[in-house]
């Protein structure tokens, strides 16, 4: 039997399941407000369902019981491409290199809007991996 793990997303709360940094790109000026938020491909519904099927639990996780939220950070580009994926915290034994891996490939999202222009937008996403 598979052994079961969740993906947490902290900002359910709020009704987004991403969160946004203060801090907006756009090129090369900061704005501290976005207007419209980035879009995973399929909505928040189609990102839950690509992280179940793609999540893989590390075996070296697994054996060493470790559990835990890796919290990454990562750019979506004006373009809608995945970039700059980093871990703001991690757990190790492999967790933190997975969520790196499936956010990286997680597709071409719909670019984050100010002003009716498309933007590069700061993300920030909780993975929680649980026995």
């Amino acid at each position: 039997m598979k052994t079961v793990f969740r993906i947490a997303f902290l900002s359910l709360l709020l009704g987004m399941g991403l969160l946004v940094s203060p801090d907006v790109q756009a090129q090369e000026k900061v704005s501290s407000q976005v207007e419209e938020m980035p879009v995973p491909p399929g909505g928040i519904t189609g990102l839950t369902n690509y992280m179940i099927q793609n999540l893989t639990y590390p075996s070296a996780a697994k054996e060493a019981k470790v559990q835990g939220m890796v919290v990454v950070s990562f750019i979506v580009t004006a373009k809608g491409k995945v970039e700059n994926v980093e871990v703001l915290r991690g757990i190790g034994s492999g967790c933190d290199e997975e969520a790196v891996r499936v956010i990286s490939n997680s597709g071409i999202w719909t670019p984050g809007k100010n002003g009716g222009n498309a933007v590069a937008v700061k993300m920030t996403l909780p993975v929680q991996f649980k026995l």
